[in-house]
């Protein structure tokens, strides 16, 4: 019988299967991953296109187009195209990051006929009209109005413009970018950027030979080719840099604290990322333990490491109490202090490493999510022997090699210190 007094056992996670893509090209020479998978009629595809020409008095062109590219073509207006995706039961998203602009249709299989010429026509004729644009630019001016009473996206965007400046990694939003818009700019933005030369297409779920003609059908021709120049930063390492906004009214202060770091190219990054969890990475970590569990000075606290394709960072992030501000700040410093002096012991460790590898395991519970995976190799120019790398350093990466990394990466004396509130 079963005794529910006495916990089970841990037991490390032994292997980790991933399901790769296959590669196919369309006509026009688009690449096509499918990460495939037969048990649902069911199949996400994303359009992914690199943010390219980058001009800092045009900060927003990539942004809007984005967010305004299914608001109409020369055929159809966006309640149109809204209503004909939601006749067939699919879903239609658009999604800007840093690097790429994403446009994804979710539908069932036997749909695809019928959605995928929609989609080709708000990827391929897009007018973004004058009317829709107003509607968004007014929107936008309030959202922004209202998030820079927020503390936490006001250190958000301090620590992100110290760290990149005006590239588009960092560049400061403000209300006359919005009125700065123009029609015309995003028409120039979309026939750059939302190219075929300029694409690459992951697919995931029940998509097989005759859904990759039909795709092939819609995309692979009749798509016009652009030329233009993909995004390109430099970025170097500062002296410490201490920003601090006072609020005399604020109860709370947000604090932001971090540097430039690696990204996943470096062979050292999976090192870092278990340094990382050590620190501040998951809710048993010692930032957690220190500055929430033993001193109540806040609900929530963590740190974290971000890939981008051309910088990579590492930060801390809370909101505390405005009266212990100064008091979290020291033991944040603390807990980064000692990990650059004394060993991680190794029940800790251990902990960590199962922690990371059933983290991993559990984020690879459909089909959707193995393609996430591969996207982020994908687009880092790395192959799956990444995730062998970083599976065998979780579980053999030492004591000593997390300290020699602490001190090669923690160097406190570059980090850029963002607050907001009191202190």
């Amino acid at each position: 019988m079963l005794n529910r007094q006495q916990a089970p056992d841990f037991k490390q996670v032994s292997t980790i299967n991933f399901i790769q893509p296959e590669k196919k090209v369309m006509d026009n020479g688009v690449p096509v991953f499918t990460i495939y998978s037969g048990e649902q009629d069911l199949v996400r595809i994303e359009f992914i296109f690199e943010n390219v020409n980058w001009k800092l008095e045009k900060p927003l062109q990539a942004i809007a187009v984005s967010a305004l590219i299914n608001n109409g073509t020369n055929k159809l207006t966006s309640k149109e195209i809204a209503e004909q995706i939601d006749f067939y039961g699919a879903f239609f998203q658009t999604e800007y990051v840093q690097d790429q602009s994403l446009v994804t249709l979710y539908t069932l299989n036997k749909h695809l006929h019928s959605v995928l010429p929609i989609v080709k026509d708000v990827l391929s004729a897009s007018q973004f009209p004058q009317h829709e644009l107003d509607i968004y630019i007014q929107n936008q001016k309030q959202k922004l109005q209202v998030n820079l009473k927020k503390n936490d996206i006001l250190s958000r965007k301090e620590f992100a413009n110290a760290l990149f400046g005006d590239t588009a990694y960092g560049v400061n939003i403000k209300a006359e970018h919005y009125d700065a818009l123009k029609r015309e700019d995003l028409l120039e933005y979309f026939k750059a950027a939302y190219a075929p030369n300029n694409c690459t297409i992951v697919v995931s779920g029940k998509f097989n030979d005759a859904a990759f003609n039909l795709l092939n059908g819609a995309f692979g021709k009749d798509w016009e080719k652009s030329s233009a120049v993909k995004n390109s930063f430099n970025f170097n390492t500062t002296d410490k840099q201490v920003i601090y906004v006072e609020k005399p009214e604020a109860l709370q202060s947000a604090i932001r604290i971090g540097q430039l770091a690696i990204n996943r190219k470096h062979e050292d990054f999976s090192g870092l990322q278990i340094l990382n969890t050590v620190l501040g990475g998951y809710f048993g970590s010692r930032l957690m333990n220190n500055i929430r569990e033993d001193k109540g000075y806040t609900y929530g606290i963590g740190s974290g490491i971000s890939s981008l394709q051309q910088a990579g960072y590492l930060f801390i992030a809370t909101e505390v109490g405005a009266d212990v501000c100064s008091a979290a700040l020291t033991e944040i410093y603390k807990e980064i202090d000692i990990l650059k002096n004394e060993l991680i012991g190794e029940e800790e460790l251990n902990l960590v490493r199962n922690y990371m590898l059933g983290s991993m395991l559990g984020s690879l519970e459909n089909v959707f999510s193995h393609a996430d995976k591969f996207k982020n190799i994908y687009f880092s120019g790395l192959d799956y022997d990444y995730y062998t790398n970083y599976i065998e350093t979780v579980k053999s990466i030492t004591a000593e090699e997390l300290l020699a990394l602490a001190n090669k990466y923690f160097t406190t004396e570059h980090f850029t210190e963002v607050v907001i509130g009191k202190k």
